[in-house]
């Protein structure tokens, strides 16, 4: 990928000297009963000579069926037209379904289509993409820590340069794993230093997201201590949270090829607004992993998104600057409010980033066996398209 020898810019590589680009699959057949294919995901760090195999992307796993199709992994049949391909992930142990646009004639995938995705220039056909039961990736279950909201009180290290009264802050979050382990933060418990810092990608921001990565991998058990939560700076990933912006979704084709507007568009509110942070730096849209986290969280009761999505937070009429002591704040508002915030067994959540939107389709098991395994599926589309293809000297 072009990391080697602590390269920032990746010049004598493949990758694009981002950690949105600097991301490897290996795909094989598969052995295993009712799988066609499997796939390990690799995390390269820019600039570093690591590599983080400890979770999985969404984004690469959108490409394992085409991928498969083109290889000769799987075989369509002839005339068909549509596919579905059965994938497992190593590196998570979970599965996924994939159904791709098959081109008739020559029996390859077909890259051509009208749908589009928020920041992704173009258009492609519809890749299907379903997570099945995707609670407890890594940590084997949905909540880690058993609580759907927590304060969690983090410590700078000293090697972040921050000032003297942010070495030490609270901040409300939900600790959980749905496709990959994810820290949803409520922005609104952030310090005031991230606020006043300058922006998102300042130096003491990037210190502040950090370390509350760091604290929160310690908690969820991923790590046993913050510095060897620094060793792996992909698991767990980081999100904050806040309202949406009152803002139509327009002319996107987040939403399935079925919606209701040109190019699969659909004029509605976002649900949630989500600021991704991605190996230690701003994510310029939102993992797609971390978009199927958040959509189950969002139809999860007593999460901070479920609180946000109903409003208990936007409409306050000034936010809270410090997070309760209580690990489960609002617990018993909750339990009063129960019945009017029943989640229906299948929602679309609309969730808002940088580059636009991402539309997130939850499947739900019933509502008394709502415990752990409750996510019975999440769903997302994607698109593909081959960049190239070739051989690649690697240096040993």
């Amino acid at each position: 990928m072009g990391s080697r020898n602590g390269d920032q810019r990746q010049l004598e590589g493949v990758g694009g000297a981002t950690s949105t680009t600097s991301k490897v699959v290996v795909v094989s057949r598969s052995e295993r009963e009712d799988i066609d294919v499997e796939y390990t995901f690799a995390q390269v760090a820019v600039g570093a000579e690591k590599v983080d195999m400890s979770g999985n992307c969404g984004n690469m796993a959108s490409g394992i069926a085409a991928f498969a199709l083109d290889e000769g992994l799987v075989k369509a049949e002839p005339g068909q037209t549509e596919m579905p391909v059965r994938i497992y992930n190593t590196n998570t142990n979970s599965m996924l379904e994939e159904t791709i646009q098959v081109d008739p004639v020559t029996g390859r995938f077909l890259e051509e289509g009208t749908y589009t995705i928020s920041g992704v220039k173009g258009t492609g056909s519809p890749i299907k993409v379903k997570f099945v039961k995707p609670g407890g990736s890594m940590t084997t279950r949905i909540f880690p820590t058993g609580l759907r909201q927590q304060t969690l009180s983090v410590s700078v290290p000293p090697a972040f340069d921050v000032p003297q009264d942010v070495r030490k802050f609270e901040v409300l979050v939900s600790l959980i794993d749905v496709a990959n382990p994810f820290v949803f933060v409520d922005a609104s418990t952030l310090p005031q230093a991230y606020v006043l810092s300058g922006g998102q990608d300042s130096p003491i921001a990037l210190a502040i997201v950090e370390s509350i990565r760091r604290e929160a991998a310690v908690t969820m058990g991923l790590a046993p201590d913050a510095e060897t939560a620094s060793l792996r700076p992909g698991t767990p990933k980081i999100s904050f949270l806040s309202p949406a912006s009152p803002t139509l979704v327009m002319d996107v084709g987040e939403l399935g090829p079925t919606a209701n507007g040109p190019h699969g568009a659909i004029l509605r509110q976002p649900d949630i607004n989500v600021q991704a942070y991605s190996m230690g730096k701003v994510h310029p849209s939102f993992q797609l992993t971390g978009a199927v986290c958040l959509g189950a969280a969002v139809c999860l009761r007593g999460t901070i998104a479920a609180e946000i999505v109903a409003g208990r937070r936007s409409h306050m009429d000034t936010p809270p600057k410090t997070p309760s002591k209580s690990p489960e704040r609002g617990l018993e508002e909750l339990e009063i409010r129960a019945k009017s915030d029943e989640v229906a067994k299948d929602k679309k959540v609309v969730i808002q980033h940088r580059s636009g939107v991402i539309d997130v389709e939850v499947e739900l098991g019933p509502e008394d066996a709502r415990e752990e395994n409750e996510v019975l599926g999440v769903t997302v589309y994607r698109t593909a398209r081959r960049l190239f293809e070739g051989t690649i000297l690697v240096t040993i």
